[in-house]
């Protein structure tokens, strides 16, 4: 049975196939999540990123893990806000991260709140958009077993376990 689980914490600190990075298009690791992930996993995942250059908004990259707990690093391009199409670039951000998760055989994959940094997504859509996605999926799709939402905050966290509620996850 799949499930969704929501924990407070560090994503860099997940022991999961995958943690997912809220990437720029060019998959500079620079600040938010992917700054965390660039200190605590290594220089070797920003090299990875390096040589596959440019994915588009909500299209996904895989590189290894580094030094994290995670084996893998699924890099999601969220929209900016304002860039039009931002809640559809969203959905296909999560999506995609999810059809990597399947097509690489991973079993857990655990998610930023992608976008709702500096690229200035409201954090209530944000978490609709990604349980609603994430429920849809595990619906139809066996493989990832477990997706965790790992929220930084108080304030995430409950707009995500809220979002949980309205979705009707069990």
């Amino acid at each position: 049975m799949n499930k969704i689980k929501l924990v407070k914490g560090d994503i860099t600190e997940l022991a999961v196939d995958a943690i997912v990075n809220a990437a720029n298009a060019h998959l500079q690791m620079g600040g938010g999540v992917a700054g965390a992930i660039l200190r605590k996993g290594g220089q070797s995942i920003q090299d990875e990123c390096d040589k596959i250059g440019f994915t588009a908004v909500g299209q996904t990259a895989i590189t290894g893990g580094g030094n994290l707990k995670a084996k893998y690093v699924i890099h999601a391009v969220g929209p900016r806000m304002g860039e039009g199409d931002e809640d559809n670039k969203l959905f296909n951000a999560t999506l995609n991260s999810l059809k990597i998760a399947q097509k690489q055989g991973l079993n857990s994959i655990a998610f930023p709140a992608i976008s709702t940094g500096i690229f200035g997504y409201p954090l209530d859509k944000c978490a609709k958009i990604m349980i609603k996605t994430a429920k849809e999926f595990l619906a139809k799709n066996s493989i990832p077993k477990e997706v965790i939402f790992c929220l930084y905050d108080d304030t995430a966290y409950r707009l995500f376990k809220l979002a949980v509620r309205e979705a009707n996850v069990k």
